[in-house]
């Protein structure tokens, strides 16, 4: 396959899934989506699920209950059925359905403490994260004003060491092109305190100043979402991240009274765990918020 060919998919199947994290509350119409893109559908879906690994209606529905599980927890004064029209669904019953399936308890069962069991199973197929012992209670974020964010990424499939040879590729990237100013930023398409973390999707990304040259045009690009972000700086060792993530969404979003939005969160790091010879990081977490 051709370099340009791939890229070119790339693209349209990053644009499919920016079209689904910003319709989400909506009927998604694929036609009007194809159309946009100028391809058949037959084409569309058939990109999506070789770049992404799965099809646009899993990404869709599996977006939505991730919606969904935060915001039971955040939305306290809305019902099971309000947050079933938040989230795209046109009855109650078929969310109720859904959600079943794929958290293996009721909204109501969520809602009234079931997410702690749920999300600790998720957070035990890690073993560093089972043995971490980190606290953050003590953590106050701030909240910033985030500007769009152009980069280059490596996309990588599951929440796992891994990811190390993912960096590992990137950083060759920035060496062959002799880029010496550059920010590393990890962004995380799905929450994985509530997805399995062989299904969770870990991009890696690599931004540059304004005006660099890179000669190399191997790795796609990108946008980060700007808006309005809770920020939130931590140091520790690789197995404290999801305890970490754990805790923003499920004891300090629901005491904070804002509600996250369907774009994903990120991190900037100051020091990456996969790549420092101690496997710790210094970070920066970045979680969307509206009030």
């Amino acid at each position: 396959m051709k370099k340009e060919t791939l890229q070119k998919r790339v693209q349209i199947a990053n644009a499919i899934m920016y079209y689904v994290y910003t319709h989400i509350d909506t009927n998604i119409d694929m036609d009007e989506l194809s159309d946009d893109l100028k391809i058949s559908k037959f084409h569309m879906h058939r990109i999506f699920k070789d770049i992404f690994g799965k099809n646009i209606y899993e990404s869709i529905k599996s977006i939505r209950l991730q919606k969904a599980s935060n915001l039971l927890l955040t939305n306290k004064f809305s019902t099971i059925s309000d947050v079933a029209n938040i989230c795209g669904y046109s009855s109650q019953t078929s969310f109720i359905r859904v959600f079943k399936e794929r958290f293996e308890m009721t909204p109501k069962e969520w809602k009234n403490g079931g997410y702690k069991k749920f999300s600790q199973q998720i957070i035990e197929q890690s073993p560093k994260a089972k043995k971490s012992t980190a606290k953050f209670d003590h953590i106050e974020p701030t909240i910033v004003k985030m500007p769009l964010i152009e980069s280059y990424y490596i996309r990588h499939s599951g929440y796992s060491a891994q990811i190390k040879q993912t960096w590992q590729k990137l950083q060759t990237w920035i060496f062959s092109n002799n880029i010496t100013e550059y920010k590393q930023i990890a962004l995380f398409h799905d929450n994985p305190t509530v997805t399995p973390l062989n299904e969770c999707q870990y991009v890696a990304c690599i931004v540059v100043e304004k005006g660099a040259k890179v000669k190399s045009d191997r790795l796609p690009k990108f946008n980060i979402s700007d808006g309005i972000y809770a920020k939130f700086d931590l140091v520790g060792e690789q197995g404290d991240m999801l305890k970490f993530i754990q805790w923003v969404y499920h004891e300090w979003l629901p005491k904070s009274e804002y509600e996250t939005t369907t774009k994903p969160p990120y991190v900037i790091y100051k020091k990456n765990n996969y790549l420092s010879e101690d496997s710790r990081f210094d970070i920066s977490f970045y979680l969307s918020i509206k009030f």
